[in-house]
């Protein structure tokens, strides 16, 4: 459809880059101000509201996607989400990883790029650990892990798309829908919240349909892509360290996008703050938690968003596998954390014991 919109002295790719940065404004704006976060969903002392909010977008983006499928503007029977032999030990290993990191650093990477548009240095120092991690699993001295660990598969043929269950596409998203709607609706949210929500879902459906149907171009195709944030956050990295050799894609112009539009939103609504690591123990958990972030997200597939509020609704199998895995390892390490905090303090108020007379 590109060659038809009269862009005679651009490229779709060029335009894709532009298409995703108004994409990326759009949700940083939005997700700064609604605090859309998958941990503050899993694990987060308000979980019953920020779960609402995530479900309202994800019953949003499942039926937009799908709707542009039943179109048959876009299609992901060739989508990397719907291999036949589906690498169970990298998404599920992965999904744990991430879940993990993301109770460390106290934010999926989508929240800690919006928190970077708002001042938080502890979430810049972990974006840029997250990307240079998640790039050497993709391509540097990581890929051998990468490699091996996928290399365990379970066959799934046709079941790698839910869809198959039924074999209708429509039935299945209309559970998946109906299933999220009713938890947003019960989740004690005003009104505003949910509808910023449902915003962000439709941002993932205007992803898809705007690179995979609006900018294809059979002569010079691009990848059909939608909101994402662990290959676009490598992809953004070395851009900005070699723009003259990298050209910039469709994810360079997202992680653009949600800084400015996390930034203009922290500023209008006054809620811009510097913020800085207390100790070097913070800095440590955090830098952890960044690297297992950086490694989980590459063999998962994806982040909260990229496998999640994105992957879902494209019915995959492995998208599900791998959300359901991040929340695991979110609770696990929650679990964990409380536990040895309970500890600590325990011992903290226990008198020391005076030696016998």
């Amino acid at each position: 459809m590109f060659e038809t919109l009269g862009f005679e002295d651009t490229t779709a790719r060029a335009v894709s880059v532009l298409f995703a940065l108004g994409l990326g404004i759009l949700f940083g704006g939005l997700a700064q101000l609604t605090r859309f976060c998958f941990r503050r969903a899993v694990v987060g002392e308000d979980r019953r509201q920020a779960a609402g909010v995530w479900a309202m977008a994800l019953a949003v983006a499942v039926i937009g996607t799908q709707a542009g499928v039943a179109l048959g503007w876009i299609s992901f029977a060739e989508h990397r989400l719907m291999v036949a032999d589906l690498p169970i030990a990298a998404v599920i290993l992965g999904g744990v990883m991430f879940g993990v990191g993301m109770v460390l650093t106290r934010g999926c990477v989508s929240r800690l790029m919006v928190l970077t548009g708002s001042g938080n240095l502890r979430a810049l120092v972990v974006i840029v650990t997250f990307a240079i991690v998640a790039h050497a699993t993709l391509k540097g001295v990581l890929a051998p892990l990468r490699t091996w660990i996928g290399g365990v598969t379970l066959p799934v043929g046709d079941y790698a798309s839910l869809a198959t269950l039924t074999g209708a596409p429509l039935v299945i998203a209309a559970v998946i829908a109906a299933a999220a709607l009713v938890l947003a609706l019960r989740s004690g949210n005003r009104a505003l919240p949910l509808l910023g929500g449902a915003l962000i879902g439709a941002l993932v459906p205007l992803a898809w349909v705007g690179t995979g149907y609006v900018l294809f171009d059979e002569f010079d195709p691009i990848a059909m892509e939608s909101l994402s944030f662990t290959a676009p956050s490598a992809e953004t990295l070395f851009y900005t360290l070699a723009s003259s050799a990298v050209p910039a894609g469709f994810g360079t112009g997202l992680v653009g996008g949600v800084l400015i539009g996390a930034l203009v939103a922290a500023l209008l609504s006054g809620s811009f703050q510097w913020q800085s690591f207390e100790s070097p123990r913070q800095t440590g958990r955090y830098l952890s938690g960044a690297v297992l972030m950086g490694i989980g997200g590459v063999l998962a597939g994806g982040c909260t968003v990229g496998a999640g509020l994105a992957g879902i609704p494209t019915l995959s199998l492995a998208a599900v596998l791998a959300l359901a895995s991040i929340a695991a390892g979110g609770l696990a390490a929650n679990a964990w954390i409380s536990v040895a905090a309970s500890g600590s303090d325990a011992q903290r108020a226990t008198p020391a014991v005076q030696p016998a007379e």
